[in-house]
């Protein structure tokens, strides 16, 4: 239970936050840390699925690069409309895409 202060006086009141792990649930869990999904599932019928929807988890890194090939990339960038930055990653992935395809 948590208890929440009125913004316009003293006043307190409760609020329920939501139950995260019900017996149901913690049941749940248990029972596929004994059983295999391949007992309840036939696999060889599944689909691959795109999730485009999900956004991809992404790192920060520090990348120095010298600065008239920043400039340049600038340029790229302003002509597509695209921020320096995704021009980069879009650059990036294709390379990497056809890199896998090659090998």
């Amino acid at each position: 239970m948590v208890y929440l202060k009125n913004c316009l006086g003293n006043n307190f009141h409760t609020f329920q936050g939501p139950q995260f792990m019900t017996e149901e649930n913690v049941n749940f869990i248990n029972t596929w840390e004994v059983h295999d999904s391949a007992d309840y599932v036939d696999w060889s019928k599944a689909e691959r699925m795109i999730l485009s929807n999900l956004k991809p988890s992404v790192k920060k890194i520090s990348l120095r690069l010298p600065e008239s090939m920043i400039e340049e990339l600038k340029l790229l960038a302003n002509k597509r409309d695209v921020p320096y930055q995704t021009l980069m990653k879009m650059f990036l992935a294709e390379r990497i895409e056809k890199e896998i395809r090659l090998h």
